[in-house]
């Protein structure tokens, strides 16, 4: 009996213990969310990445915070065609509505919402339904193609529920996330999964900078949200690695920290404004450090400086190889494009470097980004009033470099590097922004040019 006795007390005691500790770890997960309510929503929430693993994670707040927060995207075009025989025979075209949908994301109360600029592109009209069934027409605020991201602006009587953005720098592999959007029509559509990789570029040109995941994605999510289990916004759902066109096991988010640049200038500029660094060079791996003479496989590697740029004034040089900006690690291209996109001219950024087996740390200010490449004639620059005047022009855009695939039939009709290029589709150009605006016009596809070549001869092109 007395041992019996005995056995009971630690037994009573010992659960007290295991009481008292999981009370105080449920009080420390419980004061460790971050209050995102008062959080202005193009601030970024600031948190730690649960990292203690397992299955057993409530994913229910994250989806309660997000799905009235993501809403349902309808465009409609219109498009003109033959839908019968006779139309075809007595040259009777047709107009028609045609509708794609996809997703998009409430960030603020007063209506505005971010989308993927694919999912809106083209359309004479746009409808967005929420999440309670309200439908509402959107007009467009402005578009980025190059990061495929859109800002629509809805009026509603009452304010919207809306998601924050979170810090996608601080995201981590292995990272638990979800993906909530509207594939297939289907609304209110949930999906969890793991971050599989962070600085995915899918062009293979250096452009692109995506947080990969495992959550499904299916056709109809994009501009949908990417969000942490804290349902902080990490994400806009883009693309899926498909043979299909349906998800088979990995999908591609643009960052919430690009995002929120991106709509942060469409709102005070009307376009991006990107900074640079000033730098030119490629990324390390064992076969170009070898012939290149170095031992580091990692990071990137400036082969040239531009004159008169930030990274000329901060004393980077030739031979340098870029370690991290800002305490954010850059192993690839990719990594550094993507940091860059978050950031604007006249923004200092601390660059560490290694040089000669020392680690140097220094400061650079980024400037405005005044290039554009356009494939099929090559990389454009904004010119001067006083350079347009000397070319006795008002406006225009130098040829700097002629596009390697196409030099030698430019040069064969006499347009070289220096010439002048007007006009973009029939849209004048004299500025990064116009020739965005005139590319996206066609879906990044050039249709005319018109040049002035050094001779002074004008001269307009088309292209199929």
């Amino acid at each position: 009996m007395k041992k019996l006795f005995t056995l009971l007390a630690v037994s009573a005691l010992g659960g007290a213990m295991a009481l008292g500790v999981y009370t105080q770890f449920e009080h420390k997960i419980e004061n460790s969310s971050p209050d995102i309510s008062k959080t202005p929503f193009l601030q970024a929430v600031n948190y730690n990445p649960v990292s203690n693993g397992g299955t057993n994670i409530d994913f229910t707040t994250a989806a309660e915070k997000t799905l009235n927060a993501v809403v349902h995207v309808k465009n409609t075009t219109m498009s003109t065609g033959y839908t019968s025989f006779e139309d075809l025979f007595f040259g009777r075209p047709q107009s028609r509505p045609q509708i794609g949908t996809g997703s998009g994301v409430i960030i603020s109360s007063d209506g505005y919402i971010i989308t993927n600029n694919h999912v809106i592109e083209g359309a004479q009209s746009i409808e967005v339904t929420t999440n309670d069934n309200k439908i509402f027409s959107a007009e467009l605020v402005g578009t980025d193609p190059l990061t495929d991201i859109a800002l629509l602006k809805i009026e509603a009587d009452e304010e919207l529920s809306y998601t924050t953005f979170g810090d996608s720098n601080a995201t981590k592999v292995g990272e638990w996330v979800l993906a909530v959007g509207n594939p297939f029509n289907l609304t209110s559509t949930v999906t969890a999964g793991i971050i599989s990789a962070k600085s995915r570029d899918l062009s293979g040109r250096n452009t692109q900078s995506f947080i990969q995941t495992d959550a499904a994605v299916n056709p109809g999510n994009s501009g949908g949200a990417l969000v942490n289990i804290h349902g902080d916004l990490i994400g806009i759902n883009t693309a899926i690695s498909s043979q299909t066109g349906s998800y088979i096991g990995y999908s591609f988010a643009v960052p919430s920290n690009i995002a929120r640049k991106v709509v942060s200038d469409i709102m005070e500029f009307g376009d991006v404004q990107n900074g640079i660094l000033g730098v030119i060079g490629k990324e390390l791996n064992s076969k170009s450090s070898e012939a290149l003479g170095i031992d580091e496989t990692e990071g990137f590697y400036v082969s040239d400086v531009q004159k008169n740029s930030g990274a000329e004034n901060s004393g980077i040089q030739q031979g340098d190889i870029i370690k991290s900006i800002n305490g954010v690690k850059i192993s690839k291209f990719s990594d550094l494009s993507g940091f860059l996109k978050t950031k604007s001219p006249d923004d200092v950024v601390e660059v560490t470097l290694k040089r000669d087996d020392e680690t140097k740390v220094v400061n650079v200010i980024l400037e405005k980004l005044t290039t554009i490449n356009v494939p099929i004639i090559g990389v454009l620059k904004e010119m001067s009033p006083s350079e347009l005047k000397s070319r006795k022009s008002d406006y225009g855009l130098i040829l700097e470099e002629l596009s390697i695939e196409n030099k030698e039939e430019w040069i064969a009709d006499g347009v070289e590097e220096g010439s002048l290029v007007i006009a973009i589709n029939d849209i004048k150009v004299n500025s990064i922004s116009d020739a965005k605006k005139a590319l996206s016009e066609y879906s990044n596809r050039v249709l005319r040019l018109t040049v002035i070549k050094n001779n002074g001869e004008k001269m307009a092109y088309r292209f199929r």
